[in-house]
């Protein structure tokens, strides 16, 4: 078992690429299955996060591939569309 707040602390990786999209900031679980459905990644701040973030990555829990020990490895088909933190 993994506690949320472990959770949030792993990378997401897209394995198309190999770029990290972010940290899970939210999850969305399914009420009565009591199962986790998706994962919300945060927009990056604009301007020190002054002037508003960026629209948040949805990833749904089947293109989850793998939660590793540091990292969560995700399928993102939308790759041309999101803007990756850089480091």
């Amino acid at each position: 078992m993994v506690r949320i707040s472990e959770f949030q602390m792993k990378d997401v990786i897209n394995i198309s690429d190999g770029k990290k999209l972010g940290n899970i900031s939210d999850v969305d679980i399914n009420l009565k299955s009591g199962k986790i459905e998706a994962i919300i990644i945060a927009g990056t701040g604009k301007v020190l996060g002054l002037f508003g973030r960026d629209e948040e990555v949805t990833i749904s829990w089947k293109n989850i591939l793998k939660v590793g020990e540091d990292v969560i490895l995700v399928r993102y088909k939308d790759i041309a569309e999101i803007k990756y933190i850089e480091e």
